[in-house]
């Protein structure tokens, strides 16, 4: 099945940070060094959406910096869409990145004043259309623009605006360093889970989000709440989810883990890109999910996770790149 309607637009636009992290690296000498590699997870679902070929955009400020370059041309060669980046004399987040002895990463952040925290609703209006998104267009938030103020506050307004409208997907990626206020989050985080269709979380997410609580229950209590379909990545044991009536758990692939930087991104830009592919990126659509169509929907997604922890940095998979499109 392929989409009834290919829009002229983005199918998928995604808002939020977007950011450089710096990985480490040695010089030829082998002093210690750091290499900049585009980043921030909401840019890296937008990148993974285009280079599975969907037609995506990433709603962000982006500096006019060095650092700013870079991004826009990681995005752009990506097939990502630049129609909704705004423009900024304001400097580039870094990420400092710190990997662990299992290959996964733990990060500092430098982002007082930074381009993409910046974005406030008085952007938005200035935008065509008075910044109102493309017509049957999902919307995907998450990360550090659900954390840092004023992009908070002006990514959570847009969740109102923008919900029962369209699709709506959620993925906290919580970042506990930058969390003042955990209960005034957790509040927050409850009013999101409302607006959203789709729920994807880390289980490292849900031991601070609702710790000892399994995640069976926890997704159980999102969808009574308002979601359609909950999404656990579990690291190396895969992923598991549930919808209305549909429930599903697929094992993840082996492979040479290079490090794990952007794999849960990856893994919701695979998701997102099946919903496309197969029709169902829409509320309804992600409601009438079937076991068969989740378990479908996981395989897609954990494999082009895996494929991403292969390689240094966020760098998912291209769709020539041997990655069949979802049918």
């Amino acid at each position: 099945m392929r989409p009834s309607q290919t829009p002229a637009g983005p199918a998928v636009v995604v808002a939020g940070d977007a950011l450089v992290d710096l990985t480490p690296a040695r010089t030829a000498t082998g002093d210690m060094a750091y290499q900049p590699h585009p980043g921030g997870s909401c840019l890296n679902v937008a990148v993974g959406l285009g280079r599975l070929g969907v037609p995506a955009s990433l709603l962000a400020r982006i500096s006019d910096d060095h650092f700013g370059d870079l991004l826009r041309a990681h995005l752009a060669e990506s097939g990502t869409h630049l129609t909704h980046v705004l423009a900024t004399s304001d400097p580039t987040t870094l990420a400092a990145v710190r990997l662990r002895d299992d290959g996964s990463a733990a990060y500092s952040f430098h982002a007082n004043g930074a381009a993409d925290r910046g974005l406030r609703p008085e952007h938005l209006a200035a935008m065509p259309d008075a910044g109102r998104l493309p017509e049957r267009a999902a919307l995907h938030v998450g990360s550090l623009g659900l954390v840092l103020e004023p992009l908070a506050s002006t990514l959570e307004g847009l969740l109102r605006r923008e919900a029962d409208q369209r699709l709506v997907s959620l993925d906290p990626n919580v970042r506990p360093e930058l969390i003042t206020d955990r209960s005034r989050y957790l509040r927050r985080f409850a009013e999101w889970v409302g607006f959203a269709d789709v729920v994807k979380v880390s289980e490292e997410d849900l031991a601070w989000l609702c710790p000892g609580q399994p995640y069976e229950r926890v997704a159980e209590h999102w969808l009574a709440a308002g979601a359609k379909c909950v999404l656990v990545t579990l690291g190396a044991q895969g992923a598991w989810a549930a919808g209305r009536t549909a429930h599903a758990y697929m094992p993840a692939p082996t492979v040479e883990v290079v490090d794990t930087v952007g794999a849960g991104d990856a893994f919701t830009a695979g998701a997102l890109a099946h919903l496309h592919w197969t029709d169902r990126l829409s509320p309804q659509g992600v409601a009438e999910l079937s076991d068969g169509e989740l378990a479908r929907l996981l395989a897609y997604a954990v494999g082009i996770a895996a494929d991403t922890c292969t390689r240094a940095g966020a760098q998912p998979p291209f769709h020539r790149d041997d990655v069949p499109i979802p049918s």
